[in-house]
């Protein structure tokens, strides 16, 4: 029998029996609320020197689930059995598995010796010491060693050697926190001036800059920053500060555009890189891959993704000649329990539980409410609520309201908090909600009895003071949206399911679903993490059923688009000929388009791009015969079409015509400053001017001037709590009636979709084409050489001090709330500082809340920082 057979034999017959009973007792061991069973098995009735023996064999396989088998009969071995002998040989296993961290975390449990070595016969300790010399890695930079994974030793191998790197592993795998590490080494040793952290979001943009910063300490020379301003990456060119940039796709952009020719970075990782298949933002994080790999043919790029089957795609587009290596890695690092969770008939408060795992179903028990759930929101607030009792539970929302619903209900199902010993940071938390959003957000009421909320269009600060208290253990329970599947590094002890969605309420895809549900298990603080997934049974809730485990496979939107055919093809020929208004909704076809038209232009012909060996070569003349006949209607040169990824120079010739066709003064086509008494009023204009010409961005019509407000005030400096003051004040001088919490969120929405993604894209290149029409026209005295309005946007600031405040590392709300006390509104960052250190004794008594006060010391006053470990990660 071969070494594969005989896994396979174990797994099917040879201990399918005690593996069923270790999977009933250990997740039954991590649940709340389980109703006594009689004849409960025991971990007294088995074999554990047969089943550690099969847990050796059963490590030695490359397949996951061999490996997570020979994971839960470690685990198993250290938890339930009370027996010193075979404690120490679950640990041994773990050592086996390369499983550090959770022989660590066995250790300071006291389940095992930290002597575990000196008790080791000869031979079980030399392999043990070559094992942690096998598995260790030497960070230059701070002359420490780290024990890692296999996968995190692959990566750290090849990333010094390969100049492009795709590497592909599940959640909570270690990935962020060894590329972190690895990126300060690179940075530390001279081997990049100039880094670029891509996230795809700006909530995973805050948690990297804020670890990054951590890591760091008080090491000197490095700098980290999340603003795309030349200054620092003039001071790293010229000698000064070596400079990692923690940027999104869009803010890395606006860094080329300010730099132009001079844009030049060394190392550029991409995290989530898989989002190169998004619709829209795919594209745009395609485009500033390229831009980024054009300016430096010497690049060292990495890619890391989440468990995607085809790592190596991301290499197609490496320059010819470029070290290329994809890892790919499926080892489980910590046991996830999937539990299926049907309500017992006729029994609405009981939930009968049964776990899944490789190819059978154990029953685990039967879960008891303490309420009866009347409707389906109750149904996962109540199930949340009585199976994650002990904390470290994630509850899953399909959308930003539901999450407020579920959280609400689950702090009714808390002990009321004594008001005597209510922890402070809680206190605190409810105080920057209700001054930084409103008195009555819903958040506030709740988060004194360990309950939190979070979605993406949250304010930064505050999203990240909720996921902080939830990792610390303070906040128990969490209710969060989709926000979890694009990329935050929030781990958990349980996550409660029902019927996942995403986007427009599509069911999610298998992949997202496995991403999001490997969020359970804190790796190094726990042993194991359960997905709980409330009636499996359901078919309106999974369509499906409950996926299987499934990998993402990874395609550029672009490449998605055009093996559509010759769709494409017609809405560039209907695009370059139709009115905006005769042209069907095709964003996803805008967007490529765009793409394929800036190439050809750079490029003289499609098949000069990377993207043409990957697809039909009748499809690459048809595309070039469309695109040349649009190349050839362009004033618009390919410079400025290169700077707007995503906005087709089809529209900006349109709008380059529009301008050239205005009969009045050409400044009234500018907007104005926001302090001007008619600012408001020309952005209402642009926007209009904007959908009849560039695209219909500002949908619908009768809600443009809703936007320009929106934009006006964002741009103003106001911060999101005065911003929600005026809407409903708005909304009481037009009797329009409202729900106060609809309305806080619909405000945070319109700031993220509008004023911070739609309006800095178009605006820009509202912009740019104006200038080129001002130069083409002599008036070159009516362009304003400052801060473009594109990353006026993005930070929502306009004026020197509110961006020097930000520059210093503070968050919007900080610095908005700072700059309201501020009188000069031309700071440089270090008058900022000394207007601080003047008042730092004062800092108490103006009226901040606790945790702005802590960020302006943290940031402003105190230089030293925590070191994070990994687990916190």
């Amino acid at each position: 029998m071969s070494l594969k057979d005989l896994q396979a034999w174990l797994l099917a017959e040879g201990v399918r029996d005690d593996l069923a009973t270790i999977v009933r007792l250990t997740v039954r061991s991590e649940l709340d609320n389980l109703a006594e069973e009689p004849d409960e098995p025991t971990a007294n009735g088995i074999d554990w020197q047969r089943l550690i023996l099969a847990g050796s064999i059963l490590a030695r396989s490359e397949t996951r689930k061999d490996q997570e088998s020979a994971l839960r009969i470690a685990i198993a071995a250290i938890t339930l059995k009370d027996d010193k002998k075979i404690r120490d040989a679950g640990a041994v296993l773990l050592g086996k598995l390369s499983n550090f961290r959770a022989a660590s975390l066995a250790a300071t449990r006291d389940l095992v010796s930290s002597n575990l070595e000196g008790r080791l016969g000869i031979a079980l300790r030399l392999e043990f010491q070559r094992r942690e010399m096998d598995r260790s890695i030497l960070v230059e930079t701070t002359g420490k060693w780290l024990q890692v994974n296999g996968f995190q030793q692959n990566f750290w191998t090849n990333a010094s050697r390969a100049n492009w790197l795709s590497a592909s592993a599940p959640t909570a795998s270690g990935k962020t926190f060894l590329v972190l590490q690895w990126l300060l080494d690179q940075i530390g040793t001279a081997e990049a001036t100039v880094a670029v952290y891509l996230a795809p979001t700006r909530a995973l943009v805050s948690e990297i800059e804020t670890t990054l910063q951590g890591l760091l300490g008080k090491r000197k020379g490095i700098e980290v920053s999340s603003l795309p301003i030349r200054g620092k990456y003039d001071s790293a060119r010229s000698g000064g500060s070596r400079l990692v940039l923690v940027l999104t796709q869009e803010r890395m952009h606006l860094l080329a555009n300010v730099l132009g020719d001079e844009f030049l970075i060394d190392l550029l990782i991409v995290d989530e890189a898989h989002k190169i298949g998004d619709n829209g933002r795919g594209v745009i994080l395609q485009d500033a891959i390229e831009r980024a790999a054009r300016t430096n043919r010497k690049l060292k790029l990495i890619f890391i993704s989440p468990a995607t089957q085809n790592p190596e795609e991301l290499l197609a587009d490496a320059p010819e000649g470029v070290e290329k290596v994809a890892i790919d890695s499926d080892a489980p690092t910590v046991l996830q329990n999937l539990l299926l969770a049907q309500q017992v008939s006729g029994k609405p408060r009981r939930w009968a539980l049964e776990c899944r795992h490789a190819e059978i179903t154990v029953p685990v028990g039967t879960l008891q409410l303490a309420n009866t759930p009347s409707n389906l929101i109750k149904r996962i607030a109540f199930v949340a609520s009585a199976a994650g009792e002990r904390g470290g539970t994630l509850v899953y929302a399909n959308g930003a309201a539901d999450s407020e619903d579920i959280a609400d209900l689950i702090s009714q199902l808390r002990p009321r908090p004594d008001p005597k010993i209510v922890d402070p940071e809680l206190t605190a938390l409810a105080d920057l909600a209700r001054k930084g959003v409103h008195p009555k957000f819903r958040l506030a009421s709740i988060v004194e009895r360990g309950v939190a909320f979070h979605f993406g269009n949250m304010p930064s600060l505050l999203r990240f003071e909720i996921e902080r208290l939830f990792r610390s253990g303070k906040i128990q329970f969490l209710v969060c949206t989709s926000t979890l599947v694009e990329g935050v590094n929030l781990s958990c002890r349980t996550i409660v399911i029902r019927g996942p969605t995403k986007g427009q309420r599509k069911p999610m895809e298998p992949h997202d679903f496995w991403n999001l549900a490997g969020r359970a298990g804190r790796w190094g603080d726990e042993f194991q993490g359960n997905i709980i997934c409330l009636d499996p049974q359901d078919r309106k809730a999974w369509p499906k059923g409950v996926p299987d485990r499934s990998r993402y496979a990874i395609k550029r939107e672009s490449d998605a688009v055009l093996d559509l055919g010759d769709g494409i093809v017609d809405y560039l020929a209907r695009r370059g000929e139709q009115a905006l208004s005769d042209i069907e909704s095709g964003e996803k076809y805008e967007q490529v388009g765009a793409y394929l038209l800036t190439s050809y232009m750079r490029l003289g012909s499609i098949a000069q791009a990377d993207l043409a060996k990957r697809h039909d070569p009748a499809l690459v003349i048809k595309l070039d015969n469309v695109l040349r006949v649009l190349a050839d209607q362009l004033d618009i040169g390919v410079d400025i079409a290169a700077r707007h990824p995503g906005v087709s120079p089809i529209g900006m010739q349109r709008l380059l015509e529009a301008f050239r066709s205005y009969d009045r003064e050409p400044e009234n086509l500018l907007p104005v400053e926001v302090a001007s008494d008619d600012s408001y009023d020309r952005l209402v204009t642009v926007m209009h001017r904007i959908n009849s010409n560039l695209y219909p961005i500002f949908e619908p019509e009768r809600r443009i001037k809703l936007y320009a407000l929106i934009v006006f005030r964002w741009l103003k400096g106001q911060s999101l709590a005065e911003i929600i003051r005026k809407n409903i004040e708005w909304h009481h001088e037009v009797k329009r009636p409202f729900k106060l919490p609809g309305l806080i969120r619909d405000t945070m929405e319109l700031i993220e979709q509008i004023a911070r993604f739609r309006a800095p894209k178009y605006l820009s290149a509202y912009m740019d084409v104006l200038h080129f029409h001002l130069k083409s026209i002599n008036r070159e005295d009516l362009i304003d050489n400052g801060l473009d309005i594109g990353t006026q946007l993005e930070f929502g600031v306009s004026s020197r001090t509110l961006i020097s405040l930000m520059e210093l590392g503070l968050s919007r709300m900080s610095a908005v709330a700072l700059y309201e006390v501020i009188a000069r509104d031309d700071f440089s960052q270090e008058e900022c500082r000394e207007w601080v250190f003047e008042r730092a004794d004062l800092l108490d008594g103006m009226g901040l809340p606790e945790v702005i006060i802590r960020e302006l010391r943290e940031r402003l006053l105190v230089t030293d920082g925590d070191e994070p470990t990994e687990a916190s990660i």
